[in-house]
Formats: C-alpha cells, sequence, structure tokens
C-alpha cells in the first residue's frame, strides 16, 4: 500500500495501516518522515532552551546553583524529546513538575502535550493541559516576566497551550479518518468479491441447467433408437444403420455436454429451468423484439455456416448478445446499437456489441455489473473470452470471441 511512499508516512499510521506490522506486534520503526519530525522537535527544544538559558543569565535575583539547576533538567528534557513516540502520556506527566521548577524545559513541555494529543485520546490531553494551565499562574507569580505584564504572560500562554492541543487534535482526526477510510475500502472490497463470486455461482448454475436440458434430450433420443434396435433385431439392414449413425452422434454429443456440466460441477455448483434454450439462429427474433420495444438495432450477421454452429457455442453467442442490449437500453437509450456476429469453424465466433454515447443527461439506472460477470463466467465456461469496457468514442462495447470447431 505504500510501496515507494512509506518516507512520507508518520511510522504509527503505518502501523495501523498496515495489517502484516499490526499483527507483528512489534514497535512500528522510525520513517524518514519521523526522524525529520523528531530532529525538528527537538531543535525547536534546543532554541526555547538556549532563549531561557539567556534570561536565567539576565536575571541577578535567582541563584547560580538554581540556574544551573535549570539548565541541567532543561538539557535532559531536551534528551527525552526521542522518547516522546514511545511513552507520549509519562513524557507529558513528568514535564509537569520539571516545567515548572525549569525555564528551559518549556519548550519540551509544549512538544509532549502536542505529542500526546496526537497519540492518545482526549481524556489525557484534558488532564494534563489542564494541569499545565492551572500551574501557570503559580509558575509566573513565582517567576515574573521582566517584559510583560502578568495578565498578559496568562493570556499568551493559556493561548498557546490551547492551541497546542487544537493542533495535536486535528493531526489525530486526520490520521483517523485515513484509517476509517482504509476500513470502508476493504469492506467494500470484500463486499464486491462476495458479489462477484455470488455471481459466478449464479451463473454456473444457470448454464449447469441448460446443460441438465439438452444431456437429458439427447439420452432420452440414445434410449429409444438402442430399444427400437433391441425390440426390432430383424429389421432392414439401413434401418439399423441408421439408427447405429444416430446412437453414435447422440452419444458423441452427450459426452461432450457432460464434460461442460463436470466442468461446471468441478467449478463449484450445479443445476435451471426446464424450457427450450435460444441459439444463434433466434438472434433474428431477439432484434425483431427489441425493435419492437423501440430500440434502434443493426444486426450484422456474417458467420459462414451458421447452421454448423455448436448449440453450446451458439446458446453462448444469444446470451451475449441479449444482455448486451438489455445494457443499452438501460444506459444508453435512443442510440443505434451494433450487434456484429462473424466467424466460421476453425476460426471461432465474435460477438460484438457497441453502442456510441448517448446524447443529453441520461438518468441514472441502479446496477451492479453482476450481469456482465456472468456473462463473462460463461464466456470463460465456454473456453473463450469476454472483454467490456469504454470505447474511444464515449459509447460502450462488448466483445466475445467463442471457440467453434
Amino acid at each position: 500500500m505504500f510501496t515507494g511512499r512509506r518516507w512520507f508516512f508518520p511510522s504509527a499510521l503505518i502501523h495501523e495501516l498496515d495489517p502484516d506490522a499490526a499483527r507483528s506486534g512489534r514497535r512500528p520503526r522510525r520513517t524518514a518522515r519521523d526522524w525529520i519530525v523528531d530532529f525538528a522537535c527537538f531543535l525547536l527544544a534546543v532554541l526555547v532552551g538556549l532563549a531561557g538559558a539567556e534570561t536565567l543569565r539576565d536575571n541577578h535575583d535567582i541563584p547560580h546553583a538554581l540556574a544551573v539547576a535549570d539548565q541541567v533538567l532543561g538539557a535532559l528534557s531536551c534528551a527525552a524529546v526521542w522518547l516522546r513516540r514511545r511513552w507520549p502520556l509519562a513524557l507529558a506527566a513528568v514535564m509537569i513538575p520539571v516545567s515548572f521548577v525549569s525555564e528551559t524545559s518549556g519548550g519540551v513541555a509544549i512538544i509532549s502535550l502536542f505529542t500526546l494529543a496526537v497519540h492518545r485520546p482526549f481524556r489525557y490531553v484534558a488532564w494534563v493541559g489542564g494541569v499545565q494551565a492551572l500551574l501557570v499562574p503559580f509558575y509566573f507569580w513565582w517567576r515574573p516576566d521582566p517584559d510583560l505584564p502578568y495578565l498578559a504572560v496568562l493570556v499568551l500562554f493559556v493561548v498557546l497551550t490551547a492551541a497546542t492541543v487544537g493542533w495535536g487534535m486535528f493531526v489525530r482526526s486526520k490520521r483517523q479518518l485515513m484509517l476509517s477510510l482504509r476500513d470502508r475500502a476493504r469492506r467494500a472490497e470484500t463486499e464486491a468479491r462476495l458479489r462477484a463470486e455470488q455471481a459466478q455461482r449464479l451463473a454456473r448454475e444457470a448454464i449447469a441447467r441448460e446443460m441438465h436440458d439438452v444431456l437429458a434430450h439427447r439420452l432420452t433420443l440414445l434410449s429409444v433408437h438402442a430399444g427400437a434396435l433391441e425390440f426390432r433385431p430383424d429389421a432392414p439392414r439401413e434401418e439399423v444403420a441408421r439408427a447405429a449413425g444416430v446412437i453414435r452422434e447422440s452419444a458423441h454429443e452427450a459426452l461432450q455436454d457432460l464434460r461442460e456440466i463436470i466442468g461446471v460441477l468441478r467449478a463449484g455448483d450445479s443445476d435451471d429451468a426446464g424450457r427450450p434454450q435460444p441459439t444463434l439462429a433466434a438472434l433474428d427474433t431477439l432484434a425483431a423484439e427489441s425493435r419492437q420495444a423501440g430500440m434502434k438495432i443493426t444486426l450484422d450477421q456474417r458467420v459462414t455456416d451458421p447452421a454448423a454452429v455448436p448449440a453450446s457455442v451458439g446458446r453462448t453467442a444469444y446470451r451475449i448478445a441479449q444482455e448486451g442490449l438489455t445494457n443499452a437500453r438501460k444506459h444508453a437509450p435512443g442510440t443505434e446499437v451494433t450487434v456484429s456476429v462473424t466467424g466460421g469453424p476453425g476460426e471461432g465466433l465474435t460477438v460484438t456489441v457497441r453502442n456510441p454515447a448517448p446524447e443529453g443527461e441520461v438518468p441514472h439506472v441502479p446496477g451492479a455489473g453482476q450481469g456482465l460477470i456472468g456473462l463473462t463466467e460463461r464466456a470463460t465456461l465456454a473456453g473463450g473470452t469476454l472483454e467490456h469496457g469504454p470505447a474511444p468514442d464515449g459509447g460502450f462495447e462488448v466483445r466475445a470471441r467463442l471457440p467453434w470447431g
């Protein structure tokens, strides 16, 4: 997810967004961005500490030993900045008494409060920030600022504390937003995958039911001719030969259909309605029915030998054209749809359904694309391929290639 851009994200955010890192339980390693931010915080703490040390040198009322202790605490606090990611609450809590007695630790106290607001819930920030705000009046009563009035200093530090907390909470909210968007995207991907699997299963069921009807017809025909031979062993030689030929052909076609239905069952499912199934010859009827419904259709059939098209291939081609016309009627009403069927034995069958972009605004029609998923499954199970997508002119095209021979 972060390939090539990991340095740009905070390590804590990568740890949350990366499932493998989250499951490992290990602390996230600092990224390049973390090192830059931590060094900037350390540099800011040092600059504030140096400014505080300059103030201590100018204030001759403070004993030398207290000034030295103040600077030692400030140096230790600056070093503790590098621990702010690992122990944000502990550092912020420790900095409350330290910053109260050490003027050079003021920058670290602000940085630790900001880190706490980024990494911990608001209740912790409220406690630490509230205690700091309560101690501010006592601090400046104990160490008054030589340049600003007492009330002005109080207001300034309260505003600074509030701004620090607000900024930290804003950063935390942005990270939580990214996490929630991540969760939504994962749920959407899971739901889409489940819908696709369900559509594939339903398509397999429909194909298996169609195969069942065809297979039952073949076996019934075979049984009838075999029974005739059994009960009429004295039939003329020509009739026996003709019946044997029908039996052989029916058995061959039944085996072909059986291979297809076994492929469906191995893929996962079975079972469809016992009604006559369409073939390639029914495309003319389909186009006529669509024209009666108000569609503009151009049917271009250039098949070398339409009668020789296998039933399963013709049925798949019919279903592809039917779904393409349905989608065009829903999403591009009023356009002229072109249905093209070309091919011949040995070179395969190509079915193309194309419509230009609709003119004007088209009302939104809800759809999940399950029909196209089912068509892709049909074409795959028939040994072919199906492609669909926008055309260069802004329209839409569905193109299938099916084996023949």
